[in-house]
């Protein structure tokens, strides 16, 4: 067994996140937006990385492009084939690492991530493989959480139990504008940012928390570890209901994702 504890990381991630697949629809609604924002067009190659359960791919599928997708997870890729099964079309779904993605330089008109690349443990070997087997004029975008709102406020509460292990770059900071445009450097031109909101119905604050403790793989992971500490995964769960109800209003949770895009030059 490996000691490397990015090799350990990446083990881990490309299990805990199998238990995703219950939250799938709730990132149908963003990946329309991603898809538009990115201006997919017919007959485009179209890349989704850390693809999930291959929402983006498929949206860009029914668009005209060819999309293929990459993901660590096999569970998430197995639900991924049965969704393209579903609705009658063909897209490639692949096993494997945003760090070391197994296709050839300068091979797709447009590649995408949805919430997913931004898990990649090194950010800068992660975009400069996305950028990579992007062509030369080809367009990149991606979706991630501003780091003032709910979700990147969920991982500084996560992280607050369960630290991310040396070497491994905090997700929440691909909101930050400044950064994304220092990790993209100069290698692309036009950067564009754009905001838009997606919701998740909720009966009330705790009602979602149960479903994000079940299938979102950091929180799980932190439950998980306080199951032997009452009081401390007590605290943990009324700091995480605190922190969903100041998003939570008529029956659903709001939240505001960050869309950057860019041309490679």
């Amino acid at each position: 067994m490996t000691t490397d504890p990015l090799t350990q990381f990446k083990a881990a991630q490309r299990e805990a996140w199998g238990t995703f697949i219950p939250l799938t629809n709730f990132t149908i609604m963003a990946a329309a937006s991603l898809v538009d924002f990115a201006e997919v067009r017919s007959g485009q190659s179209v890349l989704d990385v850390a693809c999930g359960t291959g929402i983006v791919a498929l949206t860009a599928q029914r668009r005209g492009a060819r999309a293929q997708g990459i993901d660590l997870a096999p569970a998430l890729l197995a639900e991924a084939r049965q969704l393209a099964t579903t609705l009658g079309v063909q897209v490639e779904f692949h096993e494997g690492d945003v760090e070391t993605l197994p296709f050839a330089d300068a091979h797709f008109d447009v590649v995408l991530s949805q919430f997913g690349h931004m898990f990649a443990p090194r950010p800068q070997v992660a975009i400069e493989q996305m950028l990579r087997v992007l062509k030369p004029g080809g367009r990149i975008a991606f979706s991630t959480w501003p780091p003032t709102l709910l979700m990147a406020r969920l991982f500084e509460l996560v992280g607050e139990y369960l630290p991310l292990p040396a070497g491994v770059a905090p997700p929440a900071a691909w909101g930050d504008h400044a950064l994304v445009q220092q990790r993209l450097g100069a290698v692309v031109r036009d950067i564009e940012f754009n905001y838009d909101d997606t919701s998740v119905p909720a009966l009330s604050p705790r009602h979602l928390a149960v479903s994000l403790e079940a299938a979102v793989a950091p929180v799980t992971q932190v439950v998980q570890r306080l199951r032997d500490q009452p009081a401390r995964l007590a605290q943990f769960r009324e700091r995480l209901d605190a922190l969903i109800g100041e998003y939570f209003s008529r029956n659903r949770v709001r939240q505001t994702f960050l869309m950057t895009r860019a041309l490679k030059r």
